[in-house]
């Protein structure tokens, strides 16, 4: 049966047939359906919006299933709002919307009316007639009551009260929407029961599995409730209980005593600052508020045992004899005269100082002497800087201990973290001391170049620099100790390979000692003395089994090697132990030696061999030196001209500073081509191009500037050059040469490729004198300051 009925949208609930319920109503729309239904004694059709957010709804945004209810009663709540009692009667299907304004109007389908309890009691007396419907109906009513009482036994808030309403005599429609109506159902699950109501049967089995669902999540429920509470009281009285131990056993003077206790013993032992103390005392404190099994009892144990465990005031008593340190630095290193000669300069003055501060204690002066300067040990990889650092915490009687700061670039790394962040620690320097366990020892700061830094963990050379600089490292602050940490006692020596990428600011704090390059006369000594004894050693092989003549060795260093340092040539030493081993245990051999002849049989193939000189220079084509990180080597610059418009072009990976500099070059050659005969047109129609090869390799720096004014000149003249010429100098735009770095290397590099001319900036002549005769034997030097002296000598006759 069809009807025209008032319709009010609901927002957010769903009325179902025999509830009752009041409505809180705001909008003019519904508050003028519910006005006019209880004026004119209609019944009204109640229908939840899918989308409670719409404010005027249509027909799309409306549910297709409500109930027709009667409007009881309308009061006037605050502002604009109405309270509205209504009484569900009958479940309806929306057909459409008839109107809108000032109400909606809609069509409904009405299915058959609820029976009253009354009929329905009256019906159940009267109608006897089909016993098997009856007794059917019977079973499932008691089916919903047994889900009734498990409901109401594992949901707390079931009333006693709601459960009897539900058992109830009454026929199974009546029992479906009494559950429906009563229990706290979702919207969405009671739209779908609205869906279901013209059959009876589809009904029960909607509330059937709904009781049984809900009945299975309540239990759920109480079992996780009651297993969170049972492990709450169980630590609750695990603490009761734990506390009660403790006060017993104190009372009677025995048993365990706390971590509080105990750090309050070790307290009382600690030597450490009085700020220091007064931290500690403060965090015990803390400590014993706290249970002792939380995380911040955790956090607060570890922090007191970081500081218990700091050595405030523990220090070596430092001892020096510059006699000692001498015998040690000569015992552990080969060479290195200038630096061994420096560091002992350095140990002198140490010295000096720690007799001044003893006659200052003497005559009680409390100003006290600030130390010296901090060693920075600067040279290729494998050149001895650690072992060095290492024979000076010797010498000095100091522990030693290194941190590596290569690849370091969070300033918490130096600072430490807070004890606010997880795992938590101090930073490197007081990790340091700590294992030290002394206040004043020796400090490697190794890779100090390596250094990394951005802007979202701060800069590591700014915190470097509180830790280096003798006005503030007195009172450095670690972030997690809290606690000033006296760094004043400790010796720095910082070790790097390449000073460019140091801050100036930290530069400016240290005393630079450059260690150079070996020759291979020193690589020689080092091997036979140290490294070979050494790599015997550690492979465990009998006295006087291995035998390695001095050829061999020497053909080892130059060709298996090629390197500053010696790191590369322990290494192939320590093949040779271990391929003797090998031999020694399959074979049994007596005596093992390596010649030249059977040296390949232990390390291959030679990998470098030596350059050779070509018997006739070409054009274009000239030797120049430069320094790298590994030492010393030769670059031959080739440049070549072609016809065109007066371009050129640079390829072999160059950098900007090497760009640069060939630019100069060309100008320079440009300015006083007259002099030797080139036409003042030529560089407009002809191309340039220059090329130094080993592309792959990244190549810069100024140094080659001289290089590529005289290989570009050569080739423009087509004049060959002397193939026994190698050249360094930086050039200027008027043809002065200036000075360059790392000379030694340069000219061990020009030795070993056979030069035997080596042009040389002038200003470098002070450079030149200190170098040793082993470098410079076999090599003609000459010192110019002006490109025209090069060129005066270096073309073919």
């Amino acid at each position: 049966m069809q009807n025209t009925l008032i319709t009010i949208a609901l927002r957010g609930i769903t009325v179902l047939p025999r509830m009752r319920i009041y409505l809180d109503m705001n909008r003019p729309m519904s508050i003028a359906a519910a006005t006019n239904a209880q004026k004119t004694n209609q019944n009204v059709f109640l229908v939840a919006q899918k989308d409670p957010s719409v404010e005027n709804p249509g027909q799309e945004q409306l549910e297709q299933f409500g109930v027709i209810a009667q409007v009881k009663q309308i009061i006037k709540g605050p502002e604009d709002s109405f309270r509205v009692l209504v009484t569900g009667l009958q479940s309806a299907k929306l057909e459409s919307i008839e109107e809108y304004v000032p109400n909606l109007i809609a069509r409904v389908t009405v299915f058959e009316s609820e029976k009253s309890d009354e009929q329905e009691i009256l019906a159940d007396d009267l109608d006897k007639e089909d016993q098997e419907k009856e007794i059917e109906e019977e079973a499932k009513i008691r089916v919903l009551k047994d889900l009734i009482e498990q409901y109401c036994r594992v949901q707390p808030k079931a009333s006693r009260e709601l459960a009897n309403l539900l058992l109830q005599h009454m026929d199974i429609g009546g029992f479906c929407a009494l559950i429906a109506c009563n229990l706290p159902m979702k919207q969405q699950e009671r739209q779908k029961y609205l869906a279901a109501y013209p059959d009876e049967e589809k009904r029960y089995e909607f509330i059937l599995e709904w009781l049984s669902n809900e009945t299975l999540v309540e239990r759920f429920r109480a079992e996780y409730q009651s297993k969170v509470k049972n492990a709450l009281d169980k630590q609750q009285r695990d603490y009761i209980l734990r506390e009660q131990m403790r006060l017993i056993r104190k009372e009677l003077g025995e048993g365990a005593e706390s971590a509080a206790d105990r750090y309050e013993k070790q307290l009382k032992e600690l030597k450490a600052p009085e700020e220091v103390k007064k931290q500690l005392e403060k965090e015990i404190k803390r400590l014993r508020s706290n249970p002792m099994d939380g995380p911040e009892s955790k956090v607060s144990q570890n922090y007191i045992e970081t500081l218990l465990e700091m050595p405030w005031e523990e220090r070596t008593k430092e001892h020096i004899s510059i006699r000692a340190a001498r015998e040690e630095l000569d015992k552990d290193h080969y060479g290195l005269e200038k630096v061994k000669e420096q560091v002992l300069e350095f140990l002198a003055v140490r010295q000096l100082q720690m007799n001044a501060q003893e006659a200052d204690k003497e005559q009680e002066k409390t100003q006290p002497r600030k130390g010296g300067r901090i060693l920075c040990l600067v040279g290729p990889p494998g050149t001895g800087k650690t072992s060095i650092a290492r024979s000076i915490a010797s010498a000095l009687n100091r522990k030693y201990v290194r941190i590596s700061l290569g690849g370091v670039h969070d300033e918490a790394e130096i600072r430490g973290h807070r004890r606010t962040y997880v795992a938590a620690m101090p930073g490197r320097i007081a990790q340091a001391i700590k294992k030290a366990g002394v206040i004043n020892p020796l400090m490697l700061l190794d890779e100090l170049d390596k250094m990394g830094s951005d802007s979202l963990h701060g800069d590591v050379s700014s915190a470097m620099l509180e830790v280096l600089d003798p006005e503030q490292n007195a009172t450095f602050t670690d972030h997690y100790l809290e606690v000033p940490l006296d760094l004043s006692d400790v010796l720095f020596v910082a070790t790097a390979n390449n000073l460019q990428t140091v801050p100036q600011p930290l530069l400016d704090r240290m005393e630079i000692i450059e260690v150079s390059s070996y020759t291979e006369k020193e690589k020689y000594q080092i091997a036979s003395r140290f490294l070979l004894p050494k790599q015997i050693e550690e492979a465990a092989l009998p006295e006087g089994l291995l035998r390695v003549d001095q050829s061999a060795l020497e053909k080892v260093i130059s060709g298996y090697t090629k390197e500053a340092g010696v790191r590369g040539l322990e290494r192939q030493l320590a093949i040779i132990c271990r391929k003797a081993a090998l031999k020694y245990l399959e074979e049994n051999c007596e005596q093992i030696e390596v010649t030249p002849d059977n040296l390949s049989d232990y390390l291959g193939r030679e990998r470098f061999r030596k350059e050779e000189i070509a018997a006739k220079g070409e054009p274009g084509i000239v030797r120049g030196l430069a320094w790298t990180s590994v030492g010393g080597v030769t670059l031959e610059v080739e440049v070549n001209v072609t016809p065109g418009k007066g371009q050129m072009k640079l390829t072999g990976k160059l950098g900007d500073v090497m760009k640069e500099s060939a630019q100069a070059a060309l100008s320079c050659v440009q300015s006083v081509a007259g002099e030797y005969g080139i036409e003042s047109d030529w560089f407009e129609t002809h191309d340039i191009h220059i090329h130094i090869p080993e592309g792959a390799v990244p190549k810069d720096g100024p140094s080659a500037g001289i290089t590529m004014a005289t290989a570009i000149l050569s080739a423009v003249t087509n004049r060959a050059v002397r193939p026994d010429v190698a050249m360094t100098g930086e050039i200027t735009l008027r043809g002065r040469v200036l000075a360059i770095g790392g000379l030694k290397e340069k000219l061990l590099a020009a030795k070993a490729a056979g030069a035997t001319l080596v042009f040389v900036p002038a200003d470098n002549r002070a450079d030149y004198e200190e170098l040793t005769d082993e470098v410079t034997t076999g090599l003609c030097v000459r010192f110019v300051t002006h490109m025209r002296e090069v060129i005066k000598e270096v073309f073919e006759a």
